[in-house]
């Protein structure tokens, strides 16, 4: 049951980083369900490196650090995606 929620969060937080980047971004719908996921990864990471992965209550730093993971690997997975494509964006 791990993988559903990993793949709903990873959706959920690929959206959010696609709604907080400026511009459109052309990546598939699949692909940023994966960079989401890989940003809750690597927020996770960063929380249990600086000592907040767990916490009492609701861990807010975590999920800011997954929140900017993601939009972290979202951008950059669309500069990658736009240039295997071909479509270089001019920002």
């Amino acid at each position: 049951m791990g993988w559903l929620w990993a793949i709903i969060v990873g959706f959920v937080l690929g959206l959010i980083a696609k709604a907080i980047l400026p511009g459109k971004q052309h990546q598939p719908l699949w692909l940023t369900t994966l960079f989401g996921i890989a940003g809750a990864v690597l927020g996770n990471a960063v929380a249990t490196w600086i000592g907040v992965g767990e916490t009492k209550g609701i861990d807010w730093t975590r999920h800011l650090l997954q929140i900017v993971g993601a939009v972290v690997i979202v951008a950059l997975g669309e500069m990658a995606y736009g240039a295997i494509k071909g479509k270089r964006q001019t920002t």
